[in-house]
């Protein structure tokens, strides 16, 4: 059985179950398997899977604890009708790439991915470690996470969740999806700061002793539903293993061959996934780090050093608008030989000097990954390409990683088959993409989401329909030191 460990050197270690209801480890570290499992099974016996088998597949071998029959109802209940799409992930060729459609879920983003399936393995978490206090769900988010999470937990039983994003700082498509969202247990508040302020504050709260104590008085404890809980993180892997083999399936590469992957990255959990997929046994080489104006992985990337002390921009990719990336953390850790000394140092120069440099023995290990970004300009110029030369529908964040790959290309010349992870509709962030394929300026995100429809004739999903009739639920604007209050008051 795999169990779990600390990023920071705690020698407690945690089946699968009891990871995913803690979400941080008792020394603030992020939880990683002590061993990454090989592929379950080979490529040339997954052709013909449909993505519900091979998700049960990849997510079973990192959470043994959990019996076939566990495994098979969380996925059955997370794959089912509410993803649009024939087998939930399409891939789809445009121009020179080959696009991993992630965003047929109800809120119209990869996160839906994970987070379809993380209530039912929280759920069934619980039961298997007899855990009797209520789970609260805390959450910041730079604009999907929180949708996602507040759409698989709304009205779970035995759970609260409160989430919190930067007011002014994500799309009036996503404020819109997150502040009508139903459910008697879903709390939901726009703090005046921007995401990296969300999760800092969100982190203070994991890391307050006291206040757990508090809470705990309330019969309620809390977990995560960000990437720092690792049964967000794994589910993610599965969808890079089924990329692979749809590319088998439709002729691109033989069983065997090497492909590159391209992921838009802000908190560094999409990306690494994918690393986990190498590690277990996909043909990856080269792992495209694709960062907008907010360039502190790329910087890192190639330098060696990680440093947040420079002038955070509000782009038009908001969910990249995030100089803190907590997965990294787990990436050093594996880097490292599983060194949990170093990376608590390295943490704590992040939090006190806000910046760190790594050693050669970890630097060795990033030449799987090539990081670059594009700005705002280049962002837009890049859907409007796709859209003109291929007729094909991009958003603002998997136009960042097609650039990113674009300049790959032309640097380096090569030119296997590239997966592009295509991590949200273009109707989410429709003002920008309206902008980038030559509309008019639209009055607003839901007269921008007509307009691209009626130029494009894309479907909207239907989690965005008549948005802009929904009720107003969580109207709630708070300083980043009230975060604590809210979190109580929501749950008490």
């Amino acid at each position: 059985m795999i169990k779990y460990q600390s990023t920071r050197g705690s020698v407690k270690k945690l089946t699968a179950a009891g990871a995913i209801i803690a979400g941080i480890a008792e020394d603030k570290g992020l939880y990683v398997p002590e061993e990454i499992p090989s592929l379950p099974e080979k490529f040339s016996s997954m052709r013909g899977m449909k993505y519900k088998e091979v998700a049960h597949s990849i997510i079973k071998a990192f959470f043994s604890d959990y019996t076939d029959e566990e495994m098979k109802a969380c996925v059955s209940g997370a794959y089912d009708g509410k993803f649009e799409a024939d087998d939930v992930v399409p891939v789809v060729k445009a121009g020179d790439a080959y696009f991993l459609e992630l965003y047929h879920g109800r809120t119209a983003a990869f996160k839906d991915m994970a987070l379809s399936i993380l209530p039912y393995l929280l759920t069934t978490a619980v039961k298997k470690e007899n855990e009797e206090a209520k789970i609260c769900i805390l959450t910041a988010t730079s604009g999907d996470t929180g949708k996602a999470a507040l759409e698989g937990f709304a009205d779970v039983p035995g759970t609260e969740i409160v989430v919190f994003f930067p007011n002014k700082g994500v799309s009036e498509v996503q404020e819109r999806q997150m502040v009508s969202q139903e459910g008697a247990n879903t709390h939901v508040f726009a703090i005046n700061g921007n995401f990296d302020d969300a999760q800092t504050g969100v982190k203070k709260i994991f890391n307050d002793d006291a206040f757990a104590e508090k809470l705990k008085e309330t019969g309620c404890r809390l977990s995560s539903a960000n990437s720092i809980n690792i049964g967000r993180l794994v589910p993610q892997v599965a969808y890079y293993v089924y990329g692979y083999m749809k590319l088998i399936e439709q002729g691109v590469i033989e069983d065997g061959d090497l492909i590159n992957v391209a992921v838009p990255t802000g908190n560094f959990g999409n990306i690494l996934a994918a690393y986990y997929a190498k590690q277990m046994g996909v043909p990856i080489d080269k792992l495209i780090c694709a960062s907008n104006k907010n360039k502190v992985l790329t910087d890192f990337i190639n330098t060696g050093r990680y440093d947040v002390r420079r002038e955070f921009y509000m782009t038009n990719s908001p969910s990249m608008d995030i100089l803190i990336s907590s997965n990294l953390e787990r990436l050093l850790y594996h880097l490292s030989g599983g060194d949990g000394m170093k990376i608590k140092e390295l943490m704590e120069a992040l939090d006190t000097k806000k910046s760190y440099e790594i050693d050669e023995t970890i630097r060795a290990g990033l030449t799987d990954f090539y990081g670059g970004f594009c700005n705002v300009e280049e962002t837009n110029e890049a859907i409007g390409r796709m859209f003109s030369e291929n007729g094909y529908l991009i958003d603002t964040h998997t136009a960042v990683a097609y650039k990113v790959y674009e300049d790959y290309k032309k640097e380096t010349g090569d030119t296997k088959p590239t997966l592009i992870a295509s991590t949200a509709s273009a109707y989410k962030f429709a003002e920008s993409v309206c902008e980038a394929i030559g509309l008019p300026k639209q009055e607003n995100g839901f007269a921008a989401v007509a307009a691209l429809k009626e130029k494009t004739g894309v479907r909207v999903p239907s989690g965005l329909k008549d948005l802009e009739e929904k009720e107003i639920r969580h109207k709630d604007v708070i300083d980043i030191n009230e975060m604590p209050e809210a979190v109580y008051n929501s749950v008490k």
